[in-house]
């Protein structure tokens, strides 16, 4: 036990007499995860502050019905509207000022309001062409729904002497709120995806770090002393693991002291799944050594390896946006379950039980790591 604790306190001397390292460790995930936090929701205080979309319409009906369609379309907060010429519209949306145009053909009052009152007979509807930016394609389903409340509006209003369509119903949107009534907080996503990543990488340079130890002849001269294979390498396990911990509860006292990230839930929890995720971090770098022939073969292998699994676990974008197929390989990801548990103890507000299943997933990973590293590791290169 002298020498395992020996050998762990060397680490992490020498890992924190490095300043520029330490300050970099702790500011690069903050910066990333500030950025990203504030671009999915920010606190969510107030219910978090969107863009309106941009829109731009062409009116060539100049009807009273499709001036106050045009009207509605203006008041509407959702959108952000335009109204140039007809061919100008189209080159707003080709350079992507604007996510779509609506283009009000001539006649479409008249034939619009003949067709909401035929009862199904052969009258021509008129033709609304909705031109859309390909890449903001999850925008169309909006700019159709609420160009169909405010045409079915402006229609039944001219019919009914003024007394225009109304959804006949009223609804009562809340927050799903957990146990300590925890509001959303896109930083406290953004902090945890960009605290797992730092950390993988961190685990990656760990790894790095022991195959250029062997390079050297470090771990040979170590194996001269009375030192077992264990104790050599679960030293190094354990110290990086205590770094892994220290740098990622830094960042989280950041979050919390300027972003508002709280830990609503249990307390209990969010300290495990940090230990967890930790000892995940040192093993996989373990694993890193143990499988790579040389430092400069290994690290492209290591970094591509780490940003699929960061990409995979959801910590840059929410994992609930992947296609079914994706959210379900995520699943076999260590890296989601580290995200789902942090994101569980914070702004969810769940219990203890809830990190028991990404906590029992994640020793069972680093567990499994820890045992092919030491199968695995060669003690020269």
């Amino acid at each position: 036990m002298t020498a395992f604790l020996a050998l762990l306190r060397k680490d992490l001397i020498l890992h924190f007499s490095n300043r520029r390292a330490v300050i970099m460790s702790f500011f690069a995930p903050v910066f990333i995860a500030a950025f990203f936090g504030s671009l999915f929701g920010g606190s969510g205080t107030g219910g978090g502050a969107r863009s309106a979309v941009a829109v731009a319409v062409v009116d060539l009906d100049h009807s009273a019905g499709s001036g106050r369609v045009l009207a509605a379309l203006r008041a509407d907060t959702t959108l952000a509207l335009t109204e140039p010429g007809a061919e100008a519209a189209a080159g707003l949306v080709q350079a992507g000022q604007v996510r779509a145009a609506i283009t009000l053909p001539a006649g479409f009052a008249a034939q619009a309001g003949q067709a909401l009152f035929s009862g199904g007979s052969a009258t021509v509807k008129p033709e609304i062409d909705i031109r859309y930016d390909p890449s903001q394609a999850t925008t169309l389903p909006l700019v159709r729904g609420v160009l169909m409340q405010h045409v079915m509006a402006a229609l039944t209003s001219e019919v009914n002497g003024g007394l225009g369509f109304s959804a006949p119903y009223t609804t009562k949107e809340s927050e799903s709120a957990g146990r300590f009534e925890a509001r959303y907080n896109g930083y406290a996503h953004a902090f945890a995806g960009m605290g797992v990543q730092f950390l993988l990488l961190m685990g990656v340079d760990m790894g790095l770090g022991l195959l250029l130890m062997r390079r050297m002849g470090l771990w040979q001269r170590l194996r001269a002393a009375p030192l077992s294979r264990a104790t050599l390498l679960g030293s190094r396990i354990a110290s990086c693991a205590l770094i892994a911990l220290i740098v990622f509860s830094g960042v989280y006292a950041v979050a919390c002291a300027a972003f508002g990230v709280r830990i609503e839930g249990s307390v209990a929890g969010f300290v495990a799944v940090l230990v967890a995720f930790s000892l995940l971090t040192a093993t996989f770098g373990l694993l890193i050594a143990a499988i790579g022939r040389t430092p400069e073969a290994t690290r492209g292998l290591a970094i591509l390896a780490t940003l699929l699994m960061v990409m995979l676990g959801g910590a840059w974008v929410p994992s609930f946006i992947f296609p079914p197929w994706l959210q379900q390989a995520s699943l076999l990801v260590p890296t989601h379950w580290a995200v789902e548990g942090l994101d569980a103890m914070t702004w969810r507000g769940l219990p203890f039980s809830a990190a028991l299943l990404p906590v029992g997933l994640l020793l069972a990973y680093s567990a499994a790591f820890a045992g092919l590293a030491l199968w695995r590791f060669n003690w020269e290169e």
